[in-house]
């Protein structure tokens, strides 16, 4: 009876106490954040200048990670040969202290039929 009553009292006490616990997921607005969306935009900068024309998007992907936006779409170059087009962003650069990333933070990577044809809006200018 007396090991329930002492059973009971921790229980309650150590729920009293993770009561008070929070766990913030964060949306990336602290100082704190910054530093990782400043040490992100740094290594995917420094990883878009070891990209090489004619890569597959799969290799894209294995160096550079997921991307923060992608788009795909069907060109059709002619009636016989459509073009699949996919773009890949990848953030590199602070437009806006929001928290959030928005394309214009981002390089676009460019691919045609899966083959890398160029990355900048360049490249997204010439599909």
């Amino acid at each position: 009876m007396k090991s329930k009553l002492i059973t009971a009292s921790v229980v309650a006490v150590l729920s009293l106490g993770l009561s008070g616990c929070v766990i913030s997921v964060g949306d990336h607005e602290s100082a704190k954040s910054h530093e990782y969306w400043q040490e992100q935009q740094d290594k995917n900068r420094a990883l878009l200048a070891n990209l090489a024309l004619g890569m597959t998007s799969e290799q894209v992907v294995t160096l550079m990670g997921t991307a923060d936006f992608s788009e795909a779409y069907t060109k059709a170059e002619s009636t016989d040969n459509p073009q699949a087009i996919k773009v890949l962003f990848y953030r590199t650069q602070w437009a806006k202290g929001d928290g959030k990333t928005t394309k214009d933070e981002c390089t676009p990577v460019v691919f045609k039929n899966n083959v890398l044809v160029g990355w900048g809006d360049t490249a997204v200018a010439q599909i």
